[in-house]
């Protein structure tokens, strides 16, 4: 490799039909690739493996990297299997499914501990660092499928807007559960079905390109009226929402502590993870009779229902009324008086409460991936004693954390868990404490 010079190299890469010198996959990305170097310039593979030797033609040339299939394995990484799914490498949604799954859990441990030590400059143990999976396969309590006319189902081809039709999904709960009737009935207006699922059944949620009519409302009556197994279907656009039959599903986020929500609020696609992610969000909070909590992006309740039931006075917010409604009325069912929720942005909420001089011992903050950053300098100036920040992006995580700190916080405890076997994704708490 290293005889090969700067002219021969950029010749090679510059025409996509022509392959590229074997090249050794040492790392992955928190994406689909896996990342080797030729004369010192990264060059990036899907469906690769730590540990690859390959033959790869280049896809796309950047200044600083290069995009390549693999043409050929020459030598499979320790790690590498068959992947269990007949369409991978087509289908783009399980990037990491080609590893083993003990080799998942490790490699995410090492990237997750890799950012914490390049941006935060903490140390973390990869050992025991990720939480694996109960299960590898058939853990999506939530699964998103792609429509296309004629009742096409199916996800996004990698790398493309391409549907990759499938008859049945292996990370799905039910995996030959396909939401084919009720595509086929909606037609084109229908752009995805998510089909939701808890130990009574199953409700699909469709979204459509505008506001559900007469017409659409009809068909879902008729879909349900042929599969018992569908106990309600949700219809979703512009701005539109219409409910058919029960939409109402319910799971436990900690023994005896069941929340009842509507099938199309957000709510975590691992419920096994999820038990183990609120049991550890609990003992970081640590909470007594009257801490005062703000939890932002609460949702249904996820975290805030079980610290109230410990005796937290939290105040819940969160853009999604709907959610918010959800959460009132599980605190209600419970009986749990000293939690509040409000429907507001959560940037705005905070910024409130530093005018009204509101002081929490603690805040909850579990943002959508794209982060939080906007929010960290108004978290800091309400300085509680800790913040725990609840994130599927570790990239942004660590970058709003990095604020943080520079802010007076110092970083505690921080675990993941895998709540996406397959993928490249994975959960992350990290408790960070007023220096």
């Amino acid at each position: 490799m290293s005889g090969i010079c700067d002219a021969t190299f950029s010749r090679i890469i510059s025409i996509s039909a022509h392959s590229m010198p074997e090249i050794e996959i040492n790392a992955m990305t928190f994406g689909p690739y896996g990342v080797g170097r030729i004369d010192g310039k990264s060059v990036m593979v899907a469906q690769a493996v730590p540990g690859d030797l390959l033959e790869v033609a280049t896809a796309t040339e950047r200044r600083d990297y290069v995009i390549a299939r693999i043409e050929r394995i020459v030598r499979p990484g320790a790690a590498r299997r068959e992947t269990p799914c007949a369409y991978l490498p087509r289908c783009g949604g399980c990037d990491w499914q080609q590893i083993a799954y003990p080799a998942q859990v490790a490699l995410k441990a090492q990237l997750i501990a890799a950012e914490f030590r390049h941006v935060l400059g903490v140390e973390l143990d990869p050992n025991g660092l990720v939480e694996a999976a109960p299960a590898e396969f058939e853990y999506r309590s939530r699964t998103r499928f792609k429509t296309a006319p004629g009742g096409r189902v199916g996800f996004h081809q990698a790398g493309s807007n391409s549907i990759v039709e499938i008859d049945r999904c292996m990370v799905a709960a039910t995996p030959d559960r396909m939401p084919v009737a009720l595509a086929t009935a909606l037609g084109r207006r229908c752009v995805e079905i998510e089909v939701v699922c808890d130990r009574g059944g199953e409700v699909q949620v469709a979204s459509l390109a505008r506001a559900p009519g007469n017409a659409e409302v009809s068909r879902a009556h008729q879909v349900m009226r042929t599969d018992d197994a569908i106990r309600g279907i949700v219809l979703r656009g512009g701005g539109a929402r219409e409910v058919v039959g029960d939409a109402k599903i319910s799971f436990e986020l900690e023994p005896e502590c069941v929340i009842e929500i509507d099938a199309d609020l957000f709510s975590q696609v691992n419920r096994a993870q999820n038990l183990r992610l609120v049991a550890t969000v609990v003992a970081m909070a640590a909470v007594r009779d009257g801490t005062a909590l703000l939890d932002l992006f609460c949702g249904a309740g996820n975290f805030s229902l079980p610290l109230a039931r410990r005796g937290a006075r939290v105040t819940g917010v969160d853009a999604d009324a709907l959610a918010i409604a959800g959460a009132q009325h599980n605190a209600a069912r419970m009986g749990l008086r000293d939690a509040q929720f409000i429907a507001m942005k959560a940037a705005e909420t905070a910024r409130f409460f530093e005018r009204a001089h509101y002081r929490p011992e603690l805040v909850i903050i579990d943002p959508p991936r794209s982060g939080a950053l906007d929010l960290m300098t108004a978290v800091a100036r309400l300085r509680p004693r800790a913040v725990i920040y609840v994130s599927c992006d570790t990239t942004t995580l660590v970058r709003d954390l990095q604020s943080l700190c520079a802010s007076g916080y110092e970083i505690g405890r921080v675990q993941a868990f895998d709540f996406f076997p397959n993928t490249h994704h994975a959960e992350v708490a990290v408790h960070a404490l007023l220096t």
